[in-house]
């Protein structure tokens, strides 16, 4: 579980987001779109899900992009080529359906851009016309462009302050897609997202007026990440589900993004603490 190379993607405006190629022979056999890995830095360490970004089986290794939160993404970021993870566990979760819909539409906000390359990539792969959209709150940090560039046939950039692409939001551009064509065989199959819950929230309120199929890769909290503390619930259809085994991606119409957001706010202040007792600020 060696660090084979890092690299700094964004490091501005008190934002810091790392890739990491890892040693993980096993994993990088079996990984697919959609699924994670829980990491542990230290054996007193926490466990945090990342998203395999990539995967090569002929290397062993896997990308995973990290961006710099909590107290053990914080001290994942100081890590270097050459040292090791204490452990990985994974595939991880339910790999993303990939099929021909025809079009799709994958929609990206901040680090969840990460999350929705592999799918991309995938989609393309069996013959679906991609559309990207990907939304960044300034142009400095906006990740992954140019590799998600190569795989949509349209691709849209928009910036909470105007500094690159189109100022506004992702679902300006996706409200316009959605209204442009009326013609039933135009219509897209699929709406894949993934970013801040509310951006996520608002995709899902969009694409449910025009009723077409949307997934959201959730982020929720997990501690063990294989269904055994709970932490991960989330409300989906009135029912409770764990984000780590019966997830991560959920119809976005069913969600109760409310609950979610309310959940995931649960240990930020404890986690600012503990950041400030170990001067990871």
């Amino acid at each position: 579980m060696k660090i084979i190379e890092k690299s700094i993607l964004v490091e501005a405006l008190g934002v810091k987001i790392s890739k990491l190629v890892v040693k993980a022979a096993l994993i990088a056999q079996k990984a697919a779109p959609g699924q994670f890995v829980a990491v542990m830095v230290s054996e007193v360490g926490e466990r945090v899900p990342l998203t395999v970004v990539e995967k090569d089986p002929g290397s062993g290794t896997i990308t995973l992009i990290v961006q710099e939160l909590g107290l053990t993404t914080r001290l994942l970021g100081r890590l270097k080529a050459g040292d090791s993870l204490y452990s990985i566990v994974g595939p991880l979760g339910h790999a993303t359906e990939i099929k021909n819909y025809s079009q799709v539409i994958l929609v990206g906000g901040g680090v969840g851009i990460a999350e929705i390359y592999p799918v991309a990539k995938a989609l393309k792969a069996v013959g679906n016309q991609v559309t990207t959209i990907l939304g960044s709150r300034t142009k400095d940090l906006l990740i992954l462009e140019q590799e998600l560039k190569k795989v949509s046939d349209a691709f849209y950039v928009t910036t909470d302050d105007g500094s690159y692409g189109r100022k506004g939001f992702v679902t300006d551009i996706l409200k316009e897609l959605l209204t442009k064509y009326d013609a039933p065989t135009t219509k897209y199959g699929l709406i894949y997202a993934v970013g801040p819950l509310p951006m996520m929230k608002n995709v899902a309120l969009t694409s449910q007026e025009a009723r077409i199929k949307t997934l959201v890769s959730l982020n929720s909290l997990m501690v063990d990440a294989t269904g055994m503390c709970g932490c991960c619930r989330v409300a989906v259809a009135g029912k409770v589900k764990f984000s780590c085994i019966d997830g991560p991606e959920f119809d976005a119409h069913q969600v109760d993004w409310d609950e979610l957001a309310k959940r995931n706010r649960v240990y930020e202040e404890k986690e600012k603490h503990i950041c400030k007792l170990n001067k990871l600020s």
